[in-house]
């Protein structure tokens, strides 16, 4: 979370705008995603032209002019500055990859740079170098600027309705981590946002599969264009992540302005992994809805529907790892139990992870669970893996401040070694239960369903023990009170 002196120096940023004339905060969190972006783009040209030489190839820099870097346009007087920022360096972002069509230059062809005067500018740039120190100076940078993303977006009045707010990047790396991305794998986030799942996804197989990608003309030819897509019905979130994914080397990704849950998206047996957070609130009339999504699951309720739509978008023995609200696992209503069975029935599920309610404060006090399945079509739900987390690191209070308790690594341990799993009670924080119990409870995934208390048995003294007691509180009470009375009548 972001916090004390870094907080404050994002806030006066923020009144910076505000006084400058500047008070849409769509229109601040665009402004200060270019700037982040134009400095990002320095951080990178340089990174890869070490890289370049430490293997002793060439290195052609992105940039058409020296003086476009953030390290070189930051130091020049405010007006020349100002100058070169409205009249070269912003139109040179914004037709970056212009060439080939990409997604980046797609969401770039409206974005306008509304600075107004060259002294908001200087300022701004200043204020954000200082910022860039403290998040040097974080144990965990990426996470730093993930918050930075959260914070600005827990600034919009609509933070929260239209759950414009960003997933905690501890959570969406285990959720990457227990799906086991592979080389080949083609990726959505049927709600992305600000491409948050979809960036943690890159850096996953960067990590895991540097060589077989990077190394490998065809696979990274994959990376960049073809293995990663997410849909977004907002053009500023479209704009912030095609953003996002290049400054973290995704080079064209398919990012695309597109209602999920409509006809518009044809998407069916695509993908082989979903990672996703969709929205909770929401009541959608059923003439926009995607026919055949109602036929699975006849409702208004998107967190049903989007369940149904990442059914219909994988792939067989593809696989989801979703985040929805509790309600989900235990509502009593036709549509509620009925994608429930579908997926226990037709399908495989294979975890449920109850998240504390805390996890999304402070902008939603939801009780929230991660649901992993895989889609085969002619069902495979054996066991189901439950896992009660009580802490993610964070505490649960609107604060979250980091703690040392957090039952992340355990999560990720347990759910690779599952055969380790059938020895677990069902007092242990994690356990399995058989298909025909969840069938038996009529497909109630709710983990309170399941879990058993452990009972401590209390041992109590004896009564006389206890009257023993009373008698000599008396006595010392009487005692003190003759004292009293000694001292009144004194």
């Amino acid at each position: 979370m972001i916090i004390g002196e870094l907080k404050n120096r994002i806030d006066r940023v923020w009144e910076m705008f505000w006084t400058g004339g500047i008070t849409n905060p769509l229109d601040v969190i665009e402004q200060i995603t270019y700037l982040m972006f134009i400095r990002d783009l320095d951080e990178m040209d340089n990174a890869r032209r070490k890289d370049s030489l430490m293997l002793g190839l060439d290195y052609q820099t992105i940039f058409a002019n020296e003086d476009y870097k953030w390290s070189r346009f930051r130091d020049k007087p405010a007006a020349i500055a100002y100058q070169l920022m409205q009249g070269e360096i912003f139109p040179f972002i914004k037709t970056l990859h212009a060439d080939n069509g990409s997604t980046y230059a797609k969401y770039m062809e409206d974005a306008i740079f509304k600075i107004p005067t060259p002294q908001l500018l200087e300022k701004i740039v200043t204020a954000l170098d200082e910022i860039y120190e403290l998040v040097e100076k974080s144990p965990d940078r990426k996470d730093v600027r993930g918050d930075l993303y959260e914070y600005m977006l827990g600034q919009l009045t609509t933070a929260g309705t239209n759950g414009q707010f960003r997933t905690p990047r501890h959570i969406i790396r285990m959720m990457v981590e227990l799906l086991d991305l592979q080389p080949d794998d083609v990726i959505c986030d049927p709600a992305a946002g600000t491409s948050g799942f979809l960036v943690a996804a890159g850096e996953y197989l960067k990590t895991q599969y540097l060589e077989e990608i990077f190394y490998n003309k065809e696979n990274k030819a994959h990376y960049d264009n073809t293995m990663f897509t997410g849909y977004d019905m907002d053009r500023t979130m479209l704009r912030i992540g095609a953003m996002n994914m290049m400054t973290h080397g995704i080079g064209n990704p398919r990012i695309v302005y597109q209602d999920s849950l409509s006809d518009q998206n044809g998407d069916s047996g695509v993908y082989t992994k979903i990672l996703a957070n969709p929205p909770f609130k929401g009541s959608l009339d059923y003439d926009i809805v995607s026919t055949n999504l109602i036929k699975v699951v006849k409702t208004k309720k998107t967190e049903l529907l989007f369940l149904a739509l990442f059914l219909r978008m994988l792939k067989n023995g593809g696989r989801c790892a979703s985040i929805v609200p509790d309600g989900v696992l235990f509502g009593s209503s036709s549509a509620h139990k009925n994608i429930r069975k579908e997926i226990v029935e037709n399908h495989r599920l294979e975890a449920i992870i109850s998240m504390p309610s805390g996890v999304f404060k402070p902008y939603a006090g939801v009780s929230t669970a991660i649901i992993i399945f895989t889609k085969t079509g002619a069902g495979g739900t054996d066991n189901v893996w439950f896992y009660d987390m009580q802490a993610d690191g964070y505490s649960l209070d609107d604060k979250r401040t980091a703690i040392d308790d957090s039952d992340v690594p355990d999560i990720i341990a347990r759910f690779k070694d599952l055969a380790a799993e059938e020895s677990r009670e069902r007092t242990d924080q994690s356990f399995l239960v058989p298909k025909d119990e969840i069938v038996a409870n009529g497909y109630d995934l709710s983990i309170n369903k399941y879990k058993k208390s452990a009972y401590v048995e209390e041992v109590y003294p004896h009564p006389r023990e206890i009257l023993d007691e009373i008698r000599q509180l008396e006595a010392e009470i009487q005692s003190e009170l003759k004292l009293l009375e000694g001292l009144v009548d004194g």
